[in-house]
């Protein structure tokens, strides 16, 4: 197993929030600004209360002055009343609005990011999943998500709602007194103090338990997995404590993340509280002195009906800056989910130079080889030209060589030295060898998982490289020692190697590779359903599958890694029969450690550490009496 690597930190960075912000305009560049506008027009309207509150008690000052009949108070002063009522009904029109919109933003956001993480995932190189922990990945797309989704869907248009509330509400006051407003801003200066000490450990937990809950995913997905090891060697308790280390890992990091949070807002609502106590006292300090009020608007005198609604505009202010501090961890959670997704998103894709495709061909009146759109079962490799801009045709045929290659997964340490392999259409080459001696790693090499270090592999004469990877894998066939199935029926399952192969052509593959007579045996035959990997089947049955399914794409070169060696020696014999009649006509890549199934092999390679040191075929090699005569009489062990 390697060794996987080191997760990295993630970090609150707020080009992140940027890049999510681009995303959502990109996303949505009409219903984004509409929805930006509706919540300006109801923050705005939510500081307009004290401007109509200080105006009516105005008026109601100078008519109790004048002693002016309440039916003539009431023609100036309901005007006012109905004009707030309108803005009101206005700005809850925008509010039912945006919150709709807003709704149809972030699902629509989550989609579609959901959608280009799974595309950019199926784009990334064979490397990365074998050096990530696939429980982490799978992390990306439920916590890292949803944090993603408090920050669209609440944080950032609270705090959109907030600062705008806060600027008109704090122009407001300045009009009415900068005096009292210079008193409110120093304890908002307190307030923004402790936000950040209090909400700055809050962000740091935060951060790291978004890293905690992708560790604790990765821990579990690996536990399932290897269930039946884990119980075979009794080793439930030592797991169980393995677990108990990162859950309280996560339990330590949301608590402290969480104490932090649960903090903050009594803290700041408190103060806000104090502080509406200090404004009340030095307004009434200030109106009984009859200091000179200065304002945007000049010296004014000043009044019980600027002081009492500059109080209400205090008590707006603290519980705007309240409410936007609270705003902080779901920023700084969804900064740092963002940052996780947008690392995978950034991870180079497999590189793709090819442009020889594969297209469906045939011979013409003057037998030239030619494309046509029909299935024709004749296979050609379109190569066009760049020099002349011509087009030529070459025939799949399955011609594969490996010409003095060197490769290593990890740069500096060389697993395969100096490889040539021959395999001519047609025949059976076969590897044998110990593990680890390279075998499956030259079949790797071939469907290009991985790309070579020195040296050159041709297909037909042609440079692989020079090969689109899609069209290079369609005309391989390979079943692997490790069977995946998926969930779907048993005939969904066969059709993955050709999805456009009919009932009939699964039914003729299954029947080849021998899985026909236990399929028909099931509850629902072959459309019984499959779910977890087949679990209901054993392992030499879902092996069957896979033939099958590699049957079914009927390719000219077949890759077969350990292809029977989780059945028993009678189903053996059964599939054996069935992969002479596969592999009749095809190029035949075999890796095996029971040389039975190499025996009738056209070359036989006998690797170790990654050097080809016998090659021939079983007559030869046991004639030389070398390693793999050894190998064959038992006086030397594979592993």
């Amino acid at each position: 197993m390697r060794k996987q690597p080191q997760m990295k930190k993630p970090k609150a960075n707020p080009k992140i929030l940027m890049r999510v912000l681009k995303m959502l305009f990109s996303y949505y560049p009409v219903l984004l600004p509409v929805t930006i506008v509706c919540i300006l027009i109801s923050a705005v309207t939510a500081a307009l209360p004290p401007v109509f509150m200080q105006r009516v008690i105005a008026d109601i000052t100078a008519f109790q002055a004048e002693a002016t009949p309440w039916e003539t108070a009431l023609e100036t002063i309901l005007p006012k009343v109905l004009m707030l009522a309108g803005f009101y009904v206005v700005s809850l029109l925008c509010i039912v609005l945006q919150t709709q919109l807003m709704a149809i933003i972030t699902q629509g956001f989550l989609y579609k990011l959901r959608r280009t993480m799974f595309d950019k995932m199926q784009n990334l190189p064979i490397r990365y999943f074998d050096t990530h922990k696939h429980g982490d990945i799978m992390s990306h797309y439920t916590n890292d998500i949803d944090a993603l989704r408090e920050l669209v869907s609440q944080a950032l248009p609270s705090l959109l709602q907030c600062i705008v509330i806060l600027i008109s509400v704090f122009f407001v006051m300045l009009y009415y007194s900068i005096w009292m407003t210079l008193i409110l801003l120093v304890g908002v200066v307190a307030m923004v103090i402790v936000a950040r000490k209090v909400g700055g450990g809050s962000a740091k937990y935060f951060i790291r338990q978004q890293k905690s809950m992708g560790k604790t995913e990765g821990f579990v997905q690996e536990m399932m997995n290897g269930q039946k090891v884990i119980k075979v060697f009794n080793h439930e308790e030592a797991s169980a404590n393995d677990f108990e280390k990162i859950n309280q890992e996560l339990f330590e990091d949301s608590a402290r993340a969480h104490s932090y949070a649960n903090t903050l807002g009594p803290i700041i609502g408190n103060i806000g509280n104090i502080l509406y106590v200090i404004m009340a006292v030095s307004g009434g300090m200030l109106l009984l002195s009859g200091v000179s009020n200065l304002s945007l608007g000049g010296f004014l005198v000043l009044t019980i009906d600027i002081v009492v609604p500059f109080l209400n505009m205090a008590k707006q202010f603290t519980g705007n800056v309240n409410q936007a501090s609270q705003q902080i961890n779901a920023v700084v959670m969804g900064m740092a989910g963002g940052a996780r997704l947008f690392e995978m998103m950034d991870e180079a894709p497999e590189a793709d130079e090819g442009y020889v495709t594969l297209v469906n061909a045939k011979y013409d009146e003057n037998g030239d080889l030619t494309e046509t759109s029909e299935r024709t079962g004749l296979w050609a490799w379109r190569h066009p030209h760049q020099e002349d801009g011509s087009v030529t045709y070459t025939q799949l045929r399955g011609d594969v060589r490996l010409t003095e290659v060197d490769f290593g997964y990890v740069e500096g340490k060389t697993v395969l030295h100096d490889v040539s392999v021959y395999a001519e259409p047609g025949q059976k080459v076969a590897f044998v060898g110990a593990t680890g001696a390279g075998k499956t790693t030259i079949t790797n090499l071939i469907n290009r998982f991985y790309d070579i270090a020195d040296g050159k592999i041709r297909y037909d004469g042609i440079n692989i490289n020079k090969i689109k990877k899609s069209d290079l894998r369609r005309s391989l066939g390979i079943v692997l020692q490790d069977t995946n199935l998926f969930t779907g029926t048993v005939m969904d399952n066969i059709r993955y190697g050709r999805l456009d192969a009919t009932d009939e052509d699964c039914i003729a593959a299954a029947k080849l590779a021998g899985a026909d007579d236990f399929i028909t045996r099931l509850p629902a035959g072959y459309e019984t359903e499959l779910q977890n990997n087949g679990a209901n089947l054993s392992q030499g049955q879902r092996q069957l599958l896979a033939i099958a399914r590699a049957a079914v794409a009927d390719p000219p070169v077949m890759i077969m890694d350990e292809a029977t060696s989780s059945i028993d020696t009678r189903t053996e014999a059964i599939v054996q029969r069935g992969m002479d009649k596969l592999m009749e006509g095809r190029t035949v890549f075999i890796i095996a450690h029971r040389l039975s199934t190499v025996m009738n092999s056209d070359v036989i390679m006998v690797l170790d550490h990654g050097h080809i040191i016998e090659r021939g075929n079983h007559e030869k090699l046991i004639a030389e009496r070398g390693t793999y005569y050894r190998l064959y009489t038992g006086a030397f062990e594979l592993e």
